[in-house]
């Protein structure tokens, strides 16, 4: 329960007009974590020399510190980024592919990261291949299965997601880990919705490289982001922008840290919140975090149950599948393809013109086809969904009724 009665939505500005139930895109900062950066940034203005170039690398170290042992990594292997779609950049770039190396992904990855992946792929000659996971989904195993059938002799790397964007699957990503190391493939996990909805342990996953966002499900503010590196893999990577750390003569740091924690000056009070992301949102529920991820992943059962009933269609994926977040699909849209990366369709500016739900419609695998995706934090309650069903049954029928 919620400690001393709170009501959860105090701790967000969120427009109270408005139903959110898009945390999932670019998660929601906390009332207590946008003051703890506003503090930060009065410091820093105050005397930006000092904290620019004296205070801010312990600054990076402690919050560093603290990001690793919730995470459960080793400091060491952690990079500062701005976004995970950065951190994906950095390793793809850091690779030394060649004519006829292959890369491997699947028909779920982030659009952005998959760009990331033929880019790489492109200049050097590499070839991109998509494994094919299908949805709706009966298993884990079948994504197991999908990816596997892709390695070959010369797959370098799979770029796979935790938690996929599009269609809010939690993915078997240490199962894959294991499997793919067994046959001397690295990969890259693309854990952008990681921290914060699922419980991690990446000592314990193993994979050579985890990207992930903290401003999403860590409710951090927006350019809060890490890499991790596996041990042996650190040295080889570098950071999209080279600066000052690269020629640096320094012994006292790591070359992995000095290249990263200073690629030139901006803001970094997003990264130095995290700790206070992590002990504001894991004090808000009497079980802390545990129950705080507890909490989201029943919220998000229950609302897509609620949502397949409106709907009239079938769970499309099983509930070891889903986080905080699910997918449903919809009936076809638009053939077009979107205007935007930030979902224009017709029906989701329709949900919110007239209903004020802010929810993504997804053009997925492609237009026509689309999806529903749904997310579930503190601030939402099942009733919100709810409401959501009634504005899409009634919505997709005034569609018919005009066909």
């Amino acid at each position: 329960m919620l400690r001393d009665g709170i009501d959860p939505t105090t701790h967000w500005r969120l427009d109270p007009e408005v139903t959110f139930l898009n945390h999932g895109s670019f998660g929601a900062c906390p009332i207590g974590v946008l003051e703890h950066q506003r503090r930060l940034r009065d410091r820093m203005e105050r005397q930006p020399v000092q904290f620019l170039a004296r205070d801010l690398e312990p600054l990076l170290d402690a919050a560093r510190a603290e990001l690793a042992t919730f995470i459960g990594a080793d400091a060491a292997q952690l990079a500062w980024v701005n976004n995970a779609t950065t951190a994906v950049n950095a390793v793809l770039q850091s690779l030394a592919l060649a004519t006829g190396d292959e890369l491997l992904t699947t028909d779920h990855e982030y659009n952005a990261c998959r760009n990331a992946l033929e880019f790489a792929a492109g200049r050097s000659g590499a070839k991109v291949v998509v494994a094919k996971v299908p949805f709706p989904i009966g298993s884990p195993d079948e994504v197991v299965e999908a990816v596997l059938a892709g390695v070959t002799g010369r797959t370098r790397l799979a770029l796979l997601d935790h938690v996929t964007s599009q269609t809010g699957l939690v993915l078997p990503v240490r199962r894959l880990v294991r499997e793919l190391d067994g046959r001397g493939v690295d990969t890259l996990v693309d854990g952008a919705h990681g921290p914060g909805m699922v419980d991690l342990n990446l000592d314990d996953l193993g994979a050579a490289y985890y990207a992930a966002n903290c401003h999403k499900w860590l409710c951090a503010p927006k350019g809060a982001a890490f890499l991790h590196v596996r041990a042996d893999l650190r040295e080889r990577v570098r950071p999209v922008v080279i600066s000052h750390g690269a020629n640096s003569t320094r012994s006292d740091r790591s070359r992995f840290h000095l290249e990263f924690d200073w690629v030139g000056t901006d803001d970094p009070t997003a990264v130095l919140c995290v700790p206070e992301a992590i002990r504001i949102m894991g004090s808000l529920l009497e079980g802390g975090w545990p129950e705080l991820r507890r909490r989201n992943r029943q919220l998000a059962l229950q609302a897509r149950d609620e949502l397949c009933r409106a709907l009239g269609i079938e769970r499309p994926c099983p509930d070891e599948m889903i986080g905080s977040m699910a997918a449903l699909p919809l009936p076809p849209g638009a053939s077009n393809p979107p205007a935007s990366a930030l979902y224009t369709d017709p029906l989701q500016s329709a949900l919110l013109d007239r209903w004020r739900i802010e929810v993504p419609v997804i053009p997925w695998p492609a237009p026509p086809d689309r999806l529903v995706r749904i997310s579930a934090q503190l601030y939402n309650s099942l009733e919100q969904y709810r409401r959501l069903g009634r504005a899409l049954f009634d919505l997709l029928a005034e569609v018919q009724l005009e066909r």
